[in-house]
């Protein structure tokens, strides 16, 4: 690069600032943040991120030097070329897990089981396989409500991510039911929200683990359960 287009040092300086100002953004919104989707913490998150690259195209522009971290972003969407007054909108969301304490899972499904004795599942066993206790964990409580309490439930979260498509008018009843996230056209996306490992910045809660201490001991007191070698 010339040196007629290179950054300043007083620039450089500047955009280290910003990097600075971003950070403390960032820490105060997850220290206040109201739930696993606070919109307030991925705003802070997408510009300590633009802040960052800023600063590193800079300082390797001026001094030919690059900064040591890098923050992954999600998959870029094209330009909105949606409605400019939606009348309708559809929210897509997918959360992944995986069993990780298959015996919490049965322990949980058997008192479902236990609370309701003449429910559709009484009598099918449902309880005593991982498949048949999922089914009775997702029929019992709202998505939302696994989410908060996944740990509980022996699960353990994975990648997530929330899409809002925006549309002319809302879709027919019962259209697109059996294939829910075919056809999305990502120009219709009028946001997006991913949570990965791979960039997480949440530090695990030791508090939510004690939580969980009245949970293991009433495992302890349950019957035997057989273990289910596939699952594990």
């Amino acid at each position: 690069m010339s040196d007629a287009v290179q950054p300043t040092a007083a620039e450089v300086r500047a955009a280290a600032d910003a990097v600075k100002t971003a950070l403390d953004r960032h820490l105060a919104a997850v220290e206040r943040r109201s739930g696993e989707d606070d919109e307030a913490v991925y705003e802070a998150f997408n510009e300590l991120a633009a802040a960052a690259e800023a600063y590193d195209e800079l300082l390797y522009d001026r001094y030919d030097e690059v900064t040591p971290f890098e923050i992954p972003g999600g998959e870029e969407l094209p330009p909105y070329a949606g409605p400019e007054e939606p009348n309708a909108l559809s929210v897509l969301i997918r959360r992944d897990y995986a069993v990780a304490e298959p015996q919490r899972l049965l322990a949980q499904a058997q008192r479902i089981e236990a609370a309701d004795p003449g429910g559709e599942a009484s009598g099918t066993a449902a309880s005593g396989t991982v498949h048949g206790a999922l089914g009775l964990l997702f029929g019992e409580y709202e998505p939302d409500e696994i989410a908060s309490r996944h740990k509980e439930f022996g699960l353990e979260e994975g990648d997530s991510t929330l899409w809002v498509t925006a549309a002319e008018e809302p879709a027919e009843p019962g259209e697109w039911l059996d294939a829910p996230f075919d056809g999305v056209d990502p120009q219709q996306v009028v946001c997006r929200f991913d949570v990965s490992a791979v960039f997480d910045d949440d530090v695990d809660d030791g508090a939510e683990d004690d939580e969980l201490d009245e949970l293991d001991a009433d495992l302890d007191e349950d019957e035997d359960l057989e273990p289910l070698d596939a699952e594990r």
